[in-house]
């Protein structure tokens, strides 16, 4: 079996998914956050691994559009979010990815998302705020895009019907938390991984 850092240059994949107050990274509040590890077993299947999550408090200066507030189901006051500041849930996530990333013998890694683009930039926009560059596990600029992979190997890019094509079930009622945005794309990145790595 091929080890993760040779199978992807020292890079550890890790799939990101954010919830916003908007579309524009240093204008709008990041307010949630979840990573999904996949990791080959000991047959070299790709699987969806640890799992890491943070609801954030909007830092003070960023804007909340009612519009995404509308789209995303958040509700920043709630008192169940158990929201943390987005420092401390930052740090806390980046450090947990740095331990896998270190027990795999990566050197760094990369973001996976659908529009990952997206969520690199609220990542980087938050880690430029916190002045977090030097805990932050991911490559500052290069991702894996599961919008470009599902449309080379399904044809679908919207995530709901990529899934529905890979034969991933997915719960329209459950989408746009991070969470699970992030777990049913880990699982629609690893049956990409999977048939590629299986191909004749």
């Amino acid at each position: 079996m091929i080890a993760i850092k040779d199978r992807f240059r020292g890079f550890l994949p890790v799939v990101v998914d954010v919830e916003t107050g908007g579309f524009e990274a240093q204008r709008h509040a990041l307010l949630e956050v979840a990573a999904v590890i996949v990791l080959p077993d000991e047959k070299g299947v790709w699987h969806t691994g640890p799992r890491f999550h943070a609801h954030l408090t909007p830092e003070p200066g960023l804007e909340l559009d009612p519009a995404a507030l509308k789209f995303n189901g958040i509700n920043p006051n709630h008192p169940l979010r158990l929201a943390v500041s987005e420092a401390d849930g930052l740090r806390e996530i980046f450090s947990q990815v740095k331990a896998i990333q270190k027990e795999q013998g990566c050197k760094r890694s990369i973001l996976v998302g659908h529009n990952a683009s997206f969520d690199l930039n609220f990542i980087n926009a938050a880690i430029e705020r916190q002045q977090l560059k030097n805990q932050s596990p991911f490559h500052p600029f290069s991702t894996f895009d599961t919008v470009s992979l599902a449309g080379m190997a399904y044809g679908q890019t919207v995530l709901a019907k990529a899934c529905e094509a890979a034969g991933i079930d997915f719960d329209q009622s459950e989408a746009h938390s991070a969470l699970y945005d992030a777990q049913v794309t880990a699982e629609l990145f690893c049956s990409i991984l999977n048939a590629w790595d299986n191909r004749a």
